[in-house]
Parts: structure tokens; sequence; C-alpha cells
């Protein structure tokens, strides 16, 4: 039987459908504290947009379960004269997928639609034939006919522009859409803050639901949210990938496949105990998982906590995702549940006080 339910359901759409690029994340974050807000004590928001729920407040031992709220983007770099636009990053944007995609301009007076467009294949003779993608070529086409009507529709230098597309279900087994990476993680987290309520589950500890800001332009949400709360543990969800679909060499990616379960890492920032906990409650609870290693950093929020306050024993739990940085990311709604109860089962193991040295002295 399924941990989600018609409400889950559509908040996971609303949630992802909405755009929260790195840097704007604050109608996201809006949605997600509504979601939350009957499950916690207390809400809270910092600065740069951080947002947070916290069960049991007020605690001395503090535990932290976190997602990311950020997705890759677009910002208008240039614009030409006879108005076209050229872009850079805001994250980790793939400018291999871009030309014939539509986009969503966040303008200043409301959204302006564009295409990223490309010469067509009749155009492309001789060494015109080899012509790719690249961040230098790539360019936005709103049907403007010179910079000025580009003003004049509200597009300057820095707007952000995000993809339009919407997360769908495929053959009832996978989700599909942009943002997953790592929406997906703050969905999980939600859902483990109401399972919590509805399950009456008692935790000695207070609980801090976080979903970070900025993860995909170098963990600085999770860094300044870290300082803040000074947490004793930090459970991480974010995505990894599949390395099961073409093209992709096992032996420098590793094997962890879609359907399989979540994956748990090892890594100098993970800690062994933590990580031995969440294997324990996997195979207590008959939770499926893989795993994999990375060397030196994990690439995700689980080295901004490790590595904060003097070192805070961090984990990290992966939901394996085909395609990341794409509009089509995919990840199997089994996983996804499989994520949520490894979290969940894994906080049910964490005690009061619960010290993660790995021996005394």
């Amino acid at each position: 039987m399924s941990i989600l339910n018609d409400s889950s359901e559509r908040f996971l759409h609303d949630y992802l459908n909405n755009a929260s690029p790195t840097g704007f994340e604050s109608a996201g974050q809006k949605l997600w504290i509504d979601y939350i807000r009957p499950y916690v004590d207390e809400i809270a928001l910092d600065t740069y947009g951080t947002a947070y729920g916290v069960i049991n407040p007020g605690k001395d031992y503090r535990v932290v379960i976190e997602g990311h709220a950020d997705e890759i983007s677009w910002f208008v770099h240039y614009i030409t004269d006879n108005g076209y636009l050229y872009v850079v990053r805001n994250g980790g944007s793939d400018h291999m997928i871009a030309p014939s995609k539509r986009v969503n301009i966040h303008g200043e007076k409301g959204i302006v639609r564009g295409v990223f467009g490309w010469p067509a294949i009749h155009t492309r003779r001789g060494e015109d034939s080899k012509l790719a993608p690249k961040i230098e070529n790539i360019f936005i086409d709103i049907g403007a006919k010179d910079k000025d009507e580009v003003h004049e529709m509200g597009v300057q230098v820095g707007s952000v522009i995000t993809y339009p597309d919407d997360l769908e279900v495929m053959n009832d087994r996978y989700y599909c859409g942009r943002a997953l990476d790592n929406r997906m993680g703050g969905f999980c987290i939600a859902q483990v803050a109401r399972l919590i309520r509805e399950r009456n589950i008692d935790l000695p500890f207070s609980l801090y639901i976080v979903n970070s800001v900025q993860e995909e332009v170098g963990l600085r949400g999770a860094q300044m949210i870290a300082d803040r709360i000074k947490p004793q543990v930090a459970i991480v969800t974010d995505v990894t990938h599949d390395t099961n679909t073409p093209m992709l060499d096992k032996k420098k990616v590793g094997d962890v496949k879609a359907g399989k379960g979540p994956s748990v890492t090892t890594a100098p920032a993970v800690h062994n105990k933590l990580l031995q906990l969440i294997i324990e409650a996997a195979r207590e609870n008959d939770i499926d998982f893989q795993r994999e290693a990375s060397s030196r950093a994990t690439g995700t929020d689980t080295d901004a906590f490790a590595y904060s306050n003097g070192g805070v024993a961090s984990a990290l739990i992966s939901l394996p995702l085909k395609y990341m940085h794409t509009t089509v990311e995919m990840a199997a709604k089994s996983d996804v549940e499989g994520v949520i109860e490894l979290i969940l089962h894994s906080l049910e193991k964490i005690e009061d006080g619960m010290s993660f040295n790995y021996f005394e002295v």
C-alpha cells in the first residue's frame, strides 16, 4: 500500500510545476511551507530563503533532515541590437539540450515566452554541418524586433529563465519532468513530517525539516542554515545518477538503477556510524537500498553540514535519477517512497544525546 495519498500527489505536482530557480526560490518555498505547516510545531525562514519546520522545538539535541529547493536555470546575459538574447548559467544548466526548447523569461512585467532557436539543418553545410550547441552560441528568440522592444516587454540583462515543462507520471511507475533535482527531496522530507504526525511518532529530539536554497551554485543555503541550527546530526537527501541508461560507463560512474531503492553513499563527509545506522534501518524494515562511493566530496549539501560547526555527523540518502539536469528527469515512484521510509525509520533509531564519536578517550 502506498504511503502517498491524493493530497501528497497534488502537492508534488503543484510544487514541481512551480518555478524555483536558484536565488529566486520564494514562490516554491511558500508552497512548501503551506504544505508542512499542519505537521510541524514551528516554521522559520532565513535571510536568503531557506525554509524549515521544527518538530519538538527547544531540545538540546537537534537533528536535521534536508533537501534543496532550487532548480537550474539561465540568466539573460546579453541582448543584441536586433533583439536576440544570449545567456549564462544559473547552476549546472546543460547547453546541449537547449536548442528548440521553450522557455519562460521572468521579466519585470511578468513572464515572457521565448524559444531557444537553432539554425535549420538545411542551412548547415560544409564546416557548418559540425555546428554544435555551446554556451557561446545558444540564443533565445522572444519575437522582438530589436533591443528596445525587448526592454519594453520587461526583459533585462539579469532576467531569470526557466523551462515550463510540467511533471507527468509515465506508465504509473515513473515521475518525469524538470526539477526533480532536488525538489523531489523537499517533497520527501515533507512527507516524513506528515508521517511522523499521522503515525504519532514521538521523537526525543528537536527535528528540523530543512529545505535549503542555492545548492546548485555551491551548497550555499546549507552552509548558512547549518550555522544557524547547529545540529548534532544531519541526514541529507538528494538525487544520484541512474547509471544503467545508455552511454554511461559503470566503471567510472558506479552501478545504480532506478527502481531498485534509494542509494546510500560512502564518502569522507559521510559519518560511518550514521551510515551504518541507516543501513540497519533499511534492513530491519525490508527497504531495498543500493550503495555507491564518492571520492573526496559528495557534491551535495551533505558536505556543507558535515564540515560545519566543528563537525556534524552527516549522511546522504539519494534518489536514483535518469537524465539529470534535463527537462525529462525520471525517478521511480517506488524509490521516492523508499527514500521517505528510509529517512523516517532512520530517525526512529536516533536516540537523545546519541554520540557519534568513533571511540572513547
